[in-house]
């Protein structure tokens, strides 16, 4: 049993012996001795003498966290269930058995779960941040976003605390509101100035708010962060091709993005995209076919290659593609794809 060694080294320590002999039998067992290993330096910030149920309710709690990281198992909450009743004061079990409940769709138990954790103790704000996540999990938005201002208005909130109202602010149709808390990460961010993801996020939440110059200078210092990162240069180049902004400039960015990410079928699409319009379709399509091929539910990818087969005249895959296209699409496009499908692309149409 991987748990021995860790679990006799906690009874000896209880009795107020040398909890090292039982630690090293778990040398031969890597599993055994992660456990061990994690074990030895809980000893060894203990007090004296600490009882056995402590170190039980630690083991149980660390291998319950183990197997959360796999499909959810009614065994992760037994788990946490035995390491609550070994020591009922371990709020950080606590913690994982909400988790544990909120991945076997038991939300509103995980929901009371956290009501237990002490409100003023170590764990208190890792719980507010997990009754958020549980809750956008469980796309209860209107309570998630409760929940995470309420944690942002509090004095000791961080900037990861921002981070996540932000992030729900974005995904829930605010980006005006989300470019605000992204703002004020960067800002906090001090000397640093933001990292390229950071100053990403904020282009993308003010792209999306409708106010393209601030998004296009806050993409351009992502770019000026990451050069070599692919998503800041898509992110960019795109943009600025559906803002009609510098198009040869945007290809160049681009390509460098494709250069580094070929694989990417939303990269790929961009970059043929941007070929689309700038007059290029033969050289724009066999790019959009390959994002087809490697992303065939991406509603996107289908539009625009629908719009490519159609520019060059293949006007029944066109159809087949905005079709394809029309069965992934979100509810604001499917009346511009449905008008494609009964009249083609209208003349000088960008998209």
């Amino acid at each position: 049993m991987v748990l021995a060694p860790s679990l006799y080294a906690w009874v000896a320590h209880a009795e107020g012996r040398d909890p090292e002999p039982s630690l090293a039998t778990a040398a031969k067992d890597p599993v055994a001795n992660r456990f061990a290993t994690e074990a030895r330096t809980l000893i060894a910030a203990a007090p004296r003498r600490q009882p056995l149920a402590i170190g039980v309710s630690r083991l149980l709690a660390r291998l319950a966290s183990d197997l959360a990281a796999g499909e959810p198992s009614p065994l992760s909450i037994a788990l946490t269930q035995a390491a609550l009743r070994a020591d009922s004061r371990y709020d950080s079990a606590r913690i994982l058995l909400a988790d544990a409940l909120a991945r076997n769709r038991i939300v509103d138990r995980a929901l009371t779960v956290l009501d237990e954790v002490d409100p003023k103790g170590a764990f208190a704000a890792a719980a507010a941040a997990e009754r958020v996540e549980i809750l956008a999990n469980a796309d209860r938005d209107g309570e998630a976003l409760a929940a995470a201002k309420n944690r942002v208005d509090q004095a000791d909130a961080e900037p990861a605390d921002w981070q996540r109202y932000a992030d729900l602010l974005l995904t829930t149709g605010n980006p005006a509101e989300a470019a605000t808390w992204y703002r004020r990460i960067i800002t906090a961010d001090g000397a640093n100035g933001g990292s390229w993801g950071l100053w990403l996020q904020y282009g993308g939440a003010l792209d999306q708010a409708g106010r393209w110059p601030e998004a296009r200078d806050a993409l351009e210092k992502a770019v000026a962060r990451g050069p070599a990162q692919p998503l800041a240069l898509n992110y960019l180049g795109f943009a600025q091709v559906e803002h009609g902004d510098d198009i040869p400039a945007s290809i160049r960015l681009l390509e460098r993005a494709s250069r580094l990410d070929p694989a990417n079928a939303s990269i790929t699409d961009s970059l043929g995209w941007a070929y689309h319009l700038a007059g290029d379709t033969a050289r724009a399509l066999p790019l959009l076919e390959r994002a087809g091929q490697g992303d065939p539910a991406n509603a996107e990818i289908g539009d625009h290659l629908g719009d490519a087969y159609w520019t060059v005249g293949r006007q029944y895959e066109a159809r087949y593609a905005w079709r394809a296209a029309l069965l992934t699409a979100e509810p604001s496009d499917t009346a511009r794809l449905t008008a494609k499908i009964a009249n083609g692309l209208p003349p000088k149409a960008r998209r």
